[in-house]
């Protein structure tokens, strides 16, 4: 989990928290297995939604 980013020249926060249930794109991310554990990193503009 990053701190955010830039996007057209401002700072955009992260929307997101470790722990948070989310809705991605098919195709979006890249898949990473490390430690017997499977994890997708994704750009915070492919998440649909956060579950509650």
């Amino acid at each position: 989990m990053g701190p955010g980013g830039m996007v057209d020249g401002k700072e955009v926060a992260m929307q997101v928290k470790t722990g948070d249930r989310v809705v991605y794109s098919k195709y979006a991310g890249t898949e990473v297995k490390l430690d017997n554990e499977e994890f997708v990193i994704l750009k915070q503009n492919d998440i649909l939604a956060i579950v509650k």
